[in-house]
């Protein structure tokens, strides 16, 4: 049943409530009195069925340990544990008096992740951008494409052959499978083998033992699959196939698997000199010209060319903005078609020789302030958990980018609140000082 949120107005002998403990002037305590929580109440409770089963907990709390997750980019666990030593973080959640529980096990989380899907955190991202007002609404905005890592390790073929000759064995004991050979003690001596494969004198031992690895993986998924039953032999034929495909792959081959339980990531080459190849999902960000507001954040299933990736960002823009930009300003990568539907894609080139110079000046202009989707992405990465995705899935692909960009939002506005507040106490403290200054002259005089 849908768990709802405590509203106990009435004081407690014992325990004092929150609001009365805590600093009204905070802006985590102004952020939790501005967001309108009963819009999630609408949107999620049809995912609750309200005769059957025991109460949920509170979808207030569930949706702002989401947000509070990427703010201060903590995993489920770690959120779990500041949650119940902060009141401030209890006063978001809704929460009346100071609990000392944990607010739900951590997997309960990731639970809502999935009942929620894209759609319901597009709706916590929309609600980041109606909190700002009008400054959410331009009709010019900033694109850019980045990559998300996926958290794997650093795919290579040797790797790849030895997870399936474990996996292989794991599966074979699991359904008590006599092999003619477990390799147990071979494969870790062929691991073995492969330090300092660069060096000359060990480098025919490297590949040769490489070379064998593989063998084994090939003789392991034969053997699985003969001595399998029917039965059994349906449960692991989508692993097998995935084994046999990952097996018979090459260099050059398309659409290649670089990770056994993350089969969705693909190869992206930016050009960064640091970073030649990246292994994860290309994702698009669109943000507001004038505010720097993000109002786009979309995950692609494949490294499509940028400019094609400009319908999908523009619709999810104007769905969650309210608003069809009439100005997208993009980098070279987005050259092409110079309009998708009503909106104007404008990226540099060079302008002929009967360019004004008003033309050329608002280009330099419009060009210099699409360089702060940079450092924004930069900020993104660092610290709303978008350098590394560790969410399963296509589907983590689309929360993960949202929530951070979400995040972002809210981030900004604490951050105005945060200046609101020091300019406050700075000018208190200055009239303070005036007055004593004009105490002390007439005391003086």
């Amino acid at each position: 049943m849908i768990g709802k949120t405590p509203n106990d107005k009435q004081g407690n002998l014992f325990l004092p409530l929150l609001k009365d403990m805590l600093d009204p002037r905070r802006p985590l305590y102004k952020l939790a009195n501005k967001i309108r929580w009963e819009e999630f109440e609408n949107k999620f409770k049809k995912l609750y069925r309200e005769d059957f089963g025991a109460p949920s907990k509170p979808i207030r709390l569930m949706v702002s340990l989401l947000i509070l997750k990427q703010i201060e980019n903590l995993s489920d666990e770690d959120l779990v544990e500041k949650w119940a030593e902060n009141p401030y973080y209890q006063y978001f959640s809704g929460e009346t008096h100071f609990s000392w529980k944990l607010p739900c096990d951590p997997t309960d989380i990731t639970y809502f992740r999935k009942r929620i899907k894209k759609s319901g955190v597009e709706k916590i991202m929309q609600v980041s951008i109606q909190i700002h007002g009008n400054d959410g609404t331009e009709k010019v905005v900033c694109v850019d494409t980045t990559v998300q890592e996926k958290n794997i390790t650093y795919p290579t073929d040797l790797k790849l052959h030895k997870k399936i000759a474990e996996q292989c064995i794991k599966i074979s004991s699991r359904e008590g499978i006599d092999l003619r050979q477990s390799y147990k003690r071979t494969i870790p001596k062929l691991i073995k083998d492969q330090r300092f494969k660069r060096n000359v004198k060990t480098l025919k031992k490297a590949r040769k033992s490489a070379k064998k690895l593989k063998t084994i993986a090939n003789r392991l998924v034969r053997e699985l699959e003969r001595k399998l039953p029917l039965s059994k032999l349906k449960k692991y034929e989508d692993k097998i196939e995935m084994y046999k495909k990952v097996l018979e792959q090459r260099k050059c081959d398309k659409n290649k698997i670089y990770s056994l339980h993350e089969l969705n990531v693909y190869c992206i080459a930016k050009g960064k000199e640091h970073k030649k190849y990246e292994f994860g999902s290309k994702c698009g960000i669109a943000m507001n010209w004038k505010s720097g507001i993000i109002v786009g954040a979309t995950s692609f299933s494949e490294n499509i060319y940028d400019g094609k990736a400009m319908p999908e960002m523009l619709e999810q823009i104007e769905r969650l903005s309210g608003v069809a930009p009439e100005i997208a300003i993009g980098d070279r990568s987005f050259k092409g078609e110079k309009y998708v539907g009503k909106t104007e894609v404008i990226s540099p080139k060079v302008l002929g020789k009967k360019a004004t110079i008003s033309e050329k000046r608002k280009m330099k202009r419009y060009f210099r302030r699409r360089a702060a989707i940079e450092p924004c992405i930069g900020h993104l990465k660092n610290d709303y958990r978008l350098r590394r995705n560790y969410l399963k899935g296509t589907l983590g692909d689309d929360i993960n980018v949202i929530m951070a960009c979400a995040a972002y939002n809210f981030k900004k506005w604490i951050n105005k609140a945060v200046r609101l507040f020091v300019s406050i106490l700075f000018f208190n403290l200055k009239t303070k000082i005036k007055c004593f200054l004009m105490i002390k002259n007439e005391n003086c005089a």
